[in-house]
């Protein structure tokens, strides 16, 4: 008896060793590959979200190879289409997006919207901006309303998304605000970001509405003047900017930007490509990108992501029809 004792505390104790062991191994998981695809071009907030993000869970050790893919074309939709297309070759690849996602599904710019992916997470706001030239004759958005208010036409926007698209649709919404027709807008739409502002820098363009962490780095150089941003107050990364709101304009507006798997992945994969994400905001290699970029921390996994699509997809349509986008 006693042996038998003996050889059922080894087995327990081996077990529970084992299992200890298992679970060290499980709370110091992590990805071994994560391919980025991007929607857009270099530059724009596509880029600089997925480059972000793969440069704090590389440097944080969270994951072991990142690598990235910029794939332009259809406002989004040739990215989609080509991660459906190739999503059981697919399986490592994050495809990170925003709001335009569910705009541009809306508009039927592409035929797919967030329900033909797998929604991972949702990971960081950003709120718009408005920027001009150094040069420019806009010392303030009030003056840039006014201007906009007695010719519509002498005011251009470019924007980094197609027509009818989120810097369309932030435009729109702050110069309805201002009391101008929003439906009046004159929009030059540029394929991603960095190419609406060399757009504006070159002069062909007045006003950039953008991300404000896409402004910062050339506002800091001196390259643009940021007149005013959407958030309900400033920015502590940008404290000299003002927001719509305190200007007299009841509008604002921030958008999310996150990421999404190919179809039809494992919820074991898809749930640990939420569970690293979420651990990288514990790291100080995160803290230092957020920092560089204004961004603000809005994570939402699986579930919580989804539900949370379903409802700005009612928003955005209701405000997309008020503006004349949607029938």
């Amino acid at each position: 008896m006693l042996t038998q004792f003996i050889t059922r505390n080894r087995v327990t104790l081996m077990a529970t060793l084992m299992a200890s062991a298992m679970s060290m191994g499980s709370a110091q998981a992590k990805v071994d590959e994560i391919h980025f695809l991007v929607p857009g071009g270099a530059g724009g907030g596509w880029d600089s979200t997925a480059r972000g993000t793969g440069e704090a869970l590389s440097k944080s050790d969270l994951v072991d190879t990142v690598s990235y893919e910029n794939m332009s074309g259809g406002g989004g939709g040739k990215a989609i289409a080509y991660l459906i297309k190739t999503a059981e070759q697919s399986q490592d690849t994050l495809m990170v997006n925003s709001t335009p996602i569910v705009i541009r599904s809306l508009s039927k710019v592409f035929p797919q919207s967030f329900r033909d992916l797998t929604p991972v997470a949702a990971t960081i706001g950003d709120y718009a901006a408005f920027v001009v030239a150094k040069d420019s004759p806009y010392q303030s958005f009030n003056e840039l309303a006014e201007a906009y208010k007695k010719d519509p036409r002498s005011v251009s926007v470019a924007g980094g998304s197609s027509r009818g698209g989120m810097d369309h649709l932030v435009a729109a919404l702050a110069f309805k605000a201002a009391g101008g027709e929003p439906r009046r807008v004159k929009y030059l739409a540029y394929d991603a970001g960095g190419k609406a502002m060399a757009g504006l820098l070159s002069g062909e363009t007045q006003v950039l509405s953008t991300g404000l962490s896409e402004a910062l780095s050339l506002a800091e150089a001196g390259e643009v003047r940021i007149l005013a941003m959407t958030g309900d107050t400033r920015s502590t990364v940008a404290p000299n900017v003002p927001t719509l709101q305190e200007l007299g304009y009841d509008a604002t507006f921030v958008n999310w930007r996150g990421f999404f798997a190919a179809p039809g992945i494992s919820d074991q994969q898809a749930d640990e490509f939420a569970s690293v994400l979420e651990k990288m905001y514990q790291t100080n290699e995160w803290t230092t990108v957020r920092d560089r970029y204004g961004w603000t921390e809005i994570f939402k996994p699986r579930a919580e992501f989804e539900a949370f699509l379903q409802e700005q997809e009612k928003e955005m349509g209701s405000l997309m029809k008020e503006l004349g986008f949607l029938n």
